[in-house]
């Protein structure tokens, strides 16, 4: 083993968890999982692939490496690579997962990110897309990602449907289809390939030794996770599975509708009021209500709660949560390739809707004990209420505490510095309110929060967020620019 110095690794897998959905903790934490092919390159060398699953067993100097913090591991997307040899080594070797020494703050025991580094990471620090097949497309390389992999990923690493054509098979192994095997060798051969000749093409620009300090910090925040109160979660979609059904009949009987939640059916009704209605969004309906008359207005409201999504979230956490309770992976660091920002993944941590509500822990006390019955009479909207009660599904475990922090207005500074707005700087300096600055300066009259002109503030947030990091036109009608009153003026410019 002290021949090796690093390796390029790409493996092939089965489970049946649904990864998009779950995310790659949870994927490999089945009692299904297994790895079914190893594709490994060493020292730059030529790729080798072990076909573990008609038998191949890796080399013990492999074995070893894997363990090893003194020898660098490449993979595209390494989280992947680095959580499935965790969840397989502590099954296949726990002797040799167990030796090598485990961060003592580490939730979960995945091997230690510090030896590990992604090539899609540092695609990701060039501005380069984030899929290894755009990757290699941009750069040209010679050797290409194989086309044939989806069809072959979904035939080999996903379940089945059994049909009397498969003979009732639930999963499709090597054996039933040899040729596609031999492809599908290839095809992992050939992603490591690839993964290799990006390094190739890339080593004139390496990564800052710091910026692979923040990639092995962010996998460390994913290992650990969040806990979630899964009791809380699993009652709160009850809950709103039972009052999306109570609304559901009450609108029936309101408006002879037969599917409350068909678009087309709903606008046909709205039709039959008077009323042509282009979208049936959260927008468009709220600037029905306003001038709605009572009945209408009854209607119009509940078909909003009837289409409110925030449950989702509920869902994602019980997809995602493994064993222990913990959602793993809910970032991706570099995410958004241009500014180097984290992404949210899975759940979306980073975009939770807002709690107003004075009775807070009253409302989650009862959605966690289970009793629908106190909380339909105490709450009119039961899911806006349990829109606003996400939150609070995140725990932090006995003994400790959550500490909330943000940065103020970070994205606003920092690009006011890279643009060398010193204006803008005194703003931040004096303690100002950049948004209404930045109104100030649209509509060249002074405006101040919850003062004069204070209605232009939104306006100038909008145009902030916006049209920072090469933002544009596209950027500020996606974030409501229209119907904020900033039309536009003409084909190139607002």
């Amino acid at each position: 083993m002290e021949n090796i110095k690093e390796m390029s690794i790409g493996l092939e897998t089965y489970s049946d968890v649904d990864i998009k959905k779950s995310g790659v903790y949870k994927y490999a934490e089945s009692e299904s999982f297994e790895i079914l092919l190893f594709a490994v390159s060493i020292n730059g060398g030529d790729v080798i692939v072990y076909d573990l699953a008609y038998g191949d067993v890796l080399p013990d100097e492999i074995l070893d490496a894997i363990v090893s913090n003194d020898i660098i591991k490449w993979a595209f997307n390494a989280s992947f690579e680095r959580i499935c040899l965790s969840y397989w080594m502590k099954r296949n070797y726990p002797d040799r997962f167990c030796s090598y020494s485990i961060p003592e703050d580490t939730v979960g025991n995945y091997l230690d990110p510090a030896s590990w580094r992604c090539t899609m990471i540092w695609s990701a620090y060039m501005g380069l897309p984030l899929s290894l097949e755009g990757v290699g497309s941009v750069l040209g390389l010679k050797d290409q990602k194989m086309k044939e992999g989806k069809d072959l990923i979904r035939y080999f690493c996903v379940p089945c449907k059994p049909t009397k054509s498969n003979a009732g098979k639930s999963r499709n192994l090597p054996m039933h289809a040899p040729e596609k095997w031999t492809v599908f060798k290839s095809y992992n051969k050939r992603d490591v390939e690839v993964e290799m000749g990006i390094k190739d093409k890339l080593h004139k620009f390496p990564v800052p030794d710091f910026v692979w300090d923040e990639y092995h910090l962010d996998q460390e925040i994913n290992d650990r996770g969040i806990l979630v109160d899964l009791q809380m979660v699993n009652n709160a979609i009850t809950f709103d599975e039972r009052s999306k059904a109570t609304i559901a009949d009450e609108m029936r009987g309101l408006t002879g509708i037969d599917n409350p939640n068909s678009v087309s059916q709903m606008k046909s009704w709205l039709s039959d009021q008077g009323i042509e209605a282009e979208s049936l969004g959260k927008k468009a309906i709220a600037e029905m209500i306003k001038d709605a008359l009572e009945a209408l207005a009854q209607v119009l409201s509940l078909r909003q709660q009837l289409a409110k999504s925030s449950v989702k979230k509920y869902q994602a956490m019980q997809n995602a949560a493994c064993n222990d309770h913990r959602t793993r992976g809910m970032f991706q660091f570099y995410g958004a390739n241009r500014t180097g920002r984290w992404a949210g993944r899975l759940i979306q941590l980073q975009n939770l809707p807002q709690n107003h509500m004075d009775d807070l822990d009253s409302a989650r006390e009862l959605v966690r004990i289970g009793d629908y019955d106190s909380l339909s009479m105490l709450y009119d909207d039961i899911p806006d209420t349990l829109s606003q009660l996400i939150r609070t599904a995140f725990i932090a475990k006995p003994g400790y505490k959550f500490y909330v922090a943000d940065f103020s207005a970070i994205e606003a500074r920092v690009i006011a510095h890279l643009a060398g707005e010193s204006w803008r700087a005194e703003v931040f300096k004096n303690g100002g309110d950049i948004y209404c600055a930045s109104a100030s300066q649209m509509f060249h009259v002074p405006v101040e929060k919850h003062g004069i002109n204070g209605h232009l503030r939104q306006k100038g947030k909008i145009a902030e967020l916006a049209l920072g990091y090469g933002g544009s036109v596209g950027a500020l009608k996606a974030m409501g620019a229209l119907e904020m009153g900033l039309p536009k003026m003409s084909s190139n410019r607002w």
